[in-house]
């Protein structure tokens, strides 16, 4: 009991350094303005996109793989219902903050909901954030509402924050259990293309479209985009799943976790025979640029993101432990993997934003060049370190551990 109340003071204790850390740089950027990062008129997009482009794959692979209990009735992934769907607001509440600090003049973020151009992907994409945002939360909030109405009778702050969430109902009838279900069936429904197409597929339209850049200028970034974004997803949600298991005593279920394990394996696949297609296609058109964005991954000061972070790391070493005898076997060495996979996909994200920025657009114009700065790095952090507050504090507050079966809605 003492290890543990030192273990979570601990961690609370890194969390509030590293935001700490975080609240410095931020407000160093506020003071500097984008001076203080290495972005320039050259390579405009850095670390910053790359991190957002990250959370809200995270968020919409959460949430598909969320659907696969609340839509499509796989129950064997029930115990992790609750937690996709607050991972996915969470991470998008960590884009929308990498997104924020990166904006030129950050007092004017409203201005993309205020005016609308019915032609910009940029326009459409925001509007689709908030119509998803408002479907997660809706969501969460009708996957734990028989689990709060039965907090709600209890005492003490959680008790008290229950009441309030569930305006004071006591409804635990089988046909409340029923409408519950059936409006999370509806939500999910209503999410899947918003987040297909909307979301991710969006947020990779807005690569997808950028003409003076060949490497963008593809087809296969929105899929490419959604693939990842299962890749990520699902590998986060194992991750969390077998580390809270084991930090809060909990018997891990093993048969779920290697079931998580053979969907990360498909998934992994499909997105590495999308990759090949992204290099093939773009090699095989021989535009100048296409060719010099591609050596640029492959062979420049940059290539060891491509070829360490997200191949090596990201794949080889998450493949052998998925077809290794004796360590597809095991839970930790499966949770290892995943969170291999996830520092591979942003290893990914950085290999779509910074190289393709490096190749100059005409010939004759300067190269870009780019590493994040000290700023960049620990405002980064920050952020980061902010959402692993919020779903530290969530899952304290929230029944996300319960699972509510509504078995007499199926």
């Amino acid at each position: 009991m003492k290890s543990s109340i030192r273990l979570t003071k601990a961690w609370y204790g890194v969390l509030v350094i590293l935001m700490a850390l975080g609240g410095w740089a931020i407000i160093e950027r506020i003071r500097g303005g984008l001076a203080v990062t290495n972005l320039t008129s050259t390579t405009p997009w850095g670390a910053w996109v790359a991190f957002y482009i990250f959370f809200v794959g995270l968020s919409a692979g959460s949430f598909l793989l969320s659907t696969m209990i609340f839509v499509f009735k796989m129950e064997q992934y029930e115990k992790i219902g609750r937690d996709a769907l607050l991972v996915a607001i969470l991470s998008m509440v960590l884009a929308m903050c990498f997104i924020l600090i990166d904006l030129g003049r950050m007092e004017r973020f409203w201005h993309a909901l205020r005016y609308w151009n019915f032609t910009s992907i940029l326009a459409w994409e925001v509007r689709f954030y908030v119509v998803y945002i408002g479907l997660l939360m809706a969501e969460l909030y009708f996957s734990m509402r028989q689990d709060l109405i039965r907090a709600a009778q209890g005492s003490g702050w959680q008790a008290a924050l229950a009441r309030f969430l569930t305006f004071g109902s006591t409804d635990l009838t089988v046909a409340s259990k029923q409408r519950d279900h059936r409006l999370l069936k509806i939500l999910g429904s209503i999410g899947i293309p918003v987040a297909i197409f909307g979301v991710h597929g969006g947020t990779g339209t807005l690569f997808a479209v950028a003409k003076a850049r060949p490497f963008w200028n593809s087809g296969l970034f929105p899929v490419i985009f959604v693939v990842s974004a299962l890749v990520s997803g699902t590998a986060l949600l194992l991750a969390i799943y077998v580390i809270r298991s084991k930090v809060m005593g909990r018997e891990v279920d093993k048969e779920m976790v290697k079931s998580l394990a053979g969907l990360l394996t498909l998934f992994l696949f499909i997105d590495l025979g999308l990759e090949f297609y992204e290099f093939f296609v773009g090699a095989y058109g021989l535009k100048h640029t296409e060719l010099a964005t591609i050596e640029t991954i492959f062979r420049s000061p940059f290539s060891w993101s491509f070829w360490w972070v997200q191949l090596f790391l990201g794949v080889v070493v998450p493949l052998f432990i998925f077809f290794h005898p004796r360590l597809k076997e095991s839970v930790n060495a499966i949770a290892l993997a995943a969170i291999l996979v996830v520092i591979g996909i942003l290893g990914v994200r950085f290999n779509i934003v910074v190289p393709a920025l490096i190749v100059p657009v005409l010939p004759g114009l300067p190269w870009g060049y780019y590493y994040p700065t000290l700023v960049e790095w620990l405002s980064s952090l920050g952020i980061v370190a902010f959402g692993l507050f919020l779903y530290t504090v969530a899952i304290k507050a929230l029944p996300i551990d319960t699972v509510e079966e509504l078995r007499e809605g199926k």
